[in-house]
């Protein structure tokens, strides 16, 4: 699409697109539309959302539904930005949310890591070149929510000699429903509706319209059956393949910020994690199983899983798995030893499962690592950027969408899967017999964080002492006082979603905190709250770092058997950040906005809704 033409007649092309309404230009499928709004929580995805037109309509829908407050949102997306601004205005007091972005990589809305029931693409179409067609659709459908629709419109024009100027100056392509259900079918979606051309709604005789609309039937991706594949079928010589499928499982489900970027294909996009958070977390699954309970991972009488070296592994005996988590700091030798292993675990993970884990009835591999050697130093605080050192790994989007969107049903098959290939080592034969076999289920259980606020009470109590009439100490989701007595919510329900990151954790009114229990703020609460929480966090973590280094190491016992290193002057804000931008979707890795963090904030919010179907407050 030529965003410049666009920008240059924004002015004229908004007042063309507005004086037609959505009935009039969506006559033909309009009728799709209440169902998809009947859901108060509904998402709408507006590609080429140009002078707002549309978006404006689909809110206001969910409005008359459902009334003022309700959680249907409305993304329009629009690479032209003057045409975009228009659309703003247009849409300004609902709930539309305006991006620049532009297929076919979409990097913006696929950081957002959320599907949507609706997608509509009117008007975009014939700005896609042929060529990228194919990553579009995929692009698209995995966008889809099982059951979502998409909505595409195709401009067919004359070979008149003012339908070829348009074609150029717009940088318009030839369009064929025929094309675009066939692709549509490569990825899975079924064609629900195809309707005849109509004649141009603003009347130019050159101008045709069709339009058709897709529906994803389940996952489309095939995707779920690869990974039931791997986990019950596939040949395991030790449980290598099944720890690398929960561990993308586990950064899938709880740590949508691990993801670097979208790269494109030939079959497909791909998704990029630093290898070295993947191998944090492979470290972490093993640490209790191998040193706590002792069990074996592979047939014999070797114990050794390859990354077990005697200058690494074998000198972190005294940690635990919870000792493996984003926002530590290790210094001395345990630092040298964490980066040996890491190193290590790299390296395993590229010769082991990645190497042996291929499409069926094929060698190639489904998951790449791009490693890199990293000299281990005297201090490793860990975050996204250090653990990007080791390199990048690489999966399948669709896998990567699958593992999200159905971890709870995915991960009991992993677990169910390993305890069988546990039993069956002669190493754990005491556990053989069924009735033994609890025990291993138990082993495997994922070492969650408990649930604490003694840390962040503790900073609370420091503020309070420091400024009694402080605006600071209110309640973020009340403004009650808060100088009597007080609760630490998690703004992101624990029960829920077990997070203790800093930013999650709030002060607030023990009454309201009551009345919230265990609810997720709805959208409006949380918008509504949104300056006393950035005034929370800045004021609690971000302003004043010297006087709460002493906390952090307060905090995390292990950090004390060393002198703190210079990185330490800053560590809190750095903790604070590392947290944030691994556990809330479309953040960097270098990430400093506590802007941008409120937003992650609020899609993630959305995504816990639509995950986990949660009682709203």
């Amino acid at each position: 699409m030529s965003a410049k033409f666009y920008n240059e007649n924004a002015e004229i092309l908004a007042q063309q697109y507005l004086s037609k309404t959505f009935d009039e230009v969506h006559q033909s499928w309009h009728q799709l539309l209440p169902a998809i709004i009947e859901n108060p929580n509904a998402r709408i995805l507006d590609i080429g959302a140009g002078s707002g037109r549309d978006a404006k309509y689909i809110a206001l829908s969910a409005i008359n539904k459902h009334g003022d407050i309700n959680g249907t949102q409305v993304i329009a997306v629009e690479p032209a930005n003057l045409l975009a601004e228009l659309g703003a205005c247009q849409t300004a007091g609902l709930n539309v949310k305006w991006l620049t972005d532009s297929l076919p990589a979409l990097n913006t809305i696929t950081k957002q890591e959320v599907s949507f029931d609706l997608i509509l693409l009117s008007a975009v179409w014939m700005h896609i070149p042929v060529s990228a067609r194919p990553r579009s659709i995929r692009k698209l459908a995995n966008l889809l929510k099982p059951g979502g629709k998409l909505v595409i419109s195709l401009r067919h024009s004359s070979d008149s000699e003012q339908a070829e100027q348009e074609r150029k100056e717009r940088k318009m392509h030839v369009v064929c429903a025929d094309e675009l259900k066939r692709l549509a079918t490569d990825v899975g979606l079924l064609t629900k509706l195809e309707t005849q051309k109509e004649d141009d709604k603003l009347g130019r005789g050159h101008v045709s319209w069709q339009t058709l609309v897709l529906q994803l039937p389940d996952d489309g991706t095939g995707a779920f059956p690869f990974i039931r594949h791997v986990a019950i079928n596939d040949g395991k010589s030790a449980t290598h393949k099944l720890a690398l499928l929960r561990v993308l499982l586990r950064l899938a489900d709880g740590h949508p910020g691990s993801v670097l970027r979208r790269e494109p294909s030939p079959f497909g996009d791909r998704v990029i994690l630093p290898v070295g958070l993947v191998a944090l977390y492979w470290c972490h699954q093993y640490k209790d199983l191998i040193d706590s309970h002792k069990l074996f991972q592979r047939p014999g009488n070797n114990s050794n899983m390859g990354f077990m070296t005697a200058n690494g592994w074998d000198k972190l005996t005294h940690l635990t798995a919870s000792d493996y988590r984003i926002g530590n700091l290790f210094t001395g030798d345990d630092a040298k030893a964490l980066y040996r292993t890491l190193s290590a675990a790299v390296q395993n993970i590229k010769k082991m499962p990645c190497t042996y884990i291929t499409l069926p009835n094929s060698d190639k591999e489904i998951f790449e690592v791009a490693n890199k050697t990293v000299k281990a130093k005297d201090s490793i605080f860990l975050d996204l950027q250090t653990l990007e050192q080791w390199g990048e790994f690489s999966l399948p989007e669709s896998t990567w969408l699958a593992f999200n969107r159905y971890a709870c049903w995915i991960e009991p098959v992993l677990v169910s899967e390993w305890v069988k290939t546990m039993a069956g080592y002669a190493g754990n034969a005491q556990y053989k017999s069924p009735e033994n076999q609890f025990k291993l289920h138990q082993a495997l259980n994922w070492e969650e964080p408990k649930r604490t606020t003694v840390e962040v009470r503790k900073r609370f109590e420091q503020l309070k002492k420091q400024s009694p009439n402080s605006e600071l100490i209110k309640c973020v989701w009340s403004a009650k006082s808060l100088k009597q007595s007080y609760d630490i919510d998690h703004s992101m329900p624990f029960a829920r979603w077990p997070n203790n990151d800093l930013w999650n954790l709030l002060p607030t009114d023990s009454s309201v905190n009551n009345q919230k229990s265990d609810r997720l703020p709805t959208e409006q609460k949380l918008k509504q709250a949104k300056e006393r929480i950035q005034h929370w966090w800045q004021t609690a973590w971000l302003d004043d770092e010297s006087s709460t280094s002493r906390i952090i190491a307060d905090s995390s016992a292990f950090l004390l058997r060393a002198e703190p290193s210079e990185f330490l002057k800053n560590e809190q804000s750095q903790r604070f950040f590392a947290e944030a931008n691994i556990a809330l979707p479309g953040l960097s890795s270098d990430n400093s906005s506590v802007d941008d963090l409120f937003e992650a904030l609020v899609m993630q919010r959305g995504r816990l809704k639509e995950m986990q179907q949660l009682r709203e407050w």
